[in-house]
């Protein structure tokens, strides 16, 4: 079992490290994440900090390559424990200085640092070193052990599936829809109950219309209220059309009885008001998103 174990950590680690490298060097939105993490407080520049994680991506998909390709040979392996003890420490610098910083691990997710990704640091580490140790490549190890190669992959994938918040819509996200859907929800008493607004709050940011808004929003939540059947959260912004900077307020409407658990797409209404006439801007905040994208205006 052990020799099962060292000869296949090194398909397992070349599969991760593939997924967050690429992630991190050919990401669309690499910017956006490395502006939430603490690298830019250490580089003191949000370009520089993009750079690193992309920077970083390209080493994972180098090691990945090697563990692939040479799974026999210990470079590859030295390479991802080194990598590993790396994550490991800057996890320790960004939860002691700045906890409310986002991860950066797979350039995937906006969560703060959590035991999740130093458990899979520790995974890099422990498979960093299995892989070392490997004298026999994985696709010969799966081909003369195929039933017990299979069982060990599938758990070993569950395992890291399990510690990946960027995979949480694969699996936890459904589980807590299932559980909502037989036992209730626990802080709603009936339908047409309202939720916290907090739990609108999280829903709003992870929609289409908060990432569309967010280079205009300045600002945490200022005020909120009901009316109409929607919720309205207030932010403070600014609108800056043709290099003159102008303050806003950002309206958001979303629905009062709508959390993350009940829906991935919640319908949002944005308004943008000019704080000096009070008149709504006219501005189209999907330009430059993707065709198929849909923001109601109001």
């Amino acid at each position: 079992m052990v020799s099962l174990a060292t000869n296949l950590a090194t398909l397992l680690l070349g599969v991760l490290l593939a997924g967050t490298g690429a992630g991190k060097a050919f990401g669309r939105h690499v910017a956006r994440q490395a502006a939430g993490t603490v690298l830019v407080r250490v580089l003191n520049d949000g370009r520089r900090a993009t750079l690193v994680l992309r920077a970083t991506g390209a080493v994972e998909l180098v090691i990945a390559a090697g563990l692939l390709a040479a799974p026999a040979t210990r470079v590859p392996g030295i390479a991802a424990t080194a990598l590993g003890i790396g994550f490991l420490g800057y996890l320790g610098y960004a939860r002691a200085t700045a906890p409310e910083s986002s991860c950066g691990c797979t350039a995937r997710n906006n969560g703060p640092v959590t035991w999740r990704a130093f458990v899979r640091a520790g995974l890099v580490v422990a498979g960093g070193a299995a892989a070392v140790g490997a004298r026999t490549a994985w696709w010969t190890q799966a081909a003369r052990h195929p039933v017990a190669s299979a069982v060990f992959l599938a758990v070993s994938l569950a395992v890291l599936v399990a510690v990946s918040s960027d995979l949480d819509d694969l699996w936890l996200v459904p589980l807590r829809r299932t559980r909502l859907t037989v036992f209730g929800h626990p802080l709603v008493g009936g339908h047409d109950e309202e939720v916290p607004v907090a739990a609108s709050v999280e829903l709003l940011e992870r929609s289409l219309a908060w990432v569309a808004a967010s280079p205009v929003v300045r600002s945490g939540l200022i005020d909120h209220w009901e009316a109409d059947g929607w919720r309205f959260l207030q932010y403070a912004g600014v609108h800056d059309p043709d290099g003159r900077a102008r303050p806003v307020t950002v309206l958001f409407a979303v629905d009062p009885h709508a959390t993350r658990d009940t829906t991935t797409s919640p319908a949002v209404r944005v308004t943008l008001i000019d704080d000096l006439t009070d008149e709504p801007v006219d501005v189209d905040l999907l330009d430059g998103f993707p065709p198929r994208a849909s923001l109601p205006m109001a």
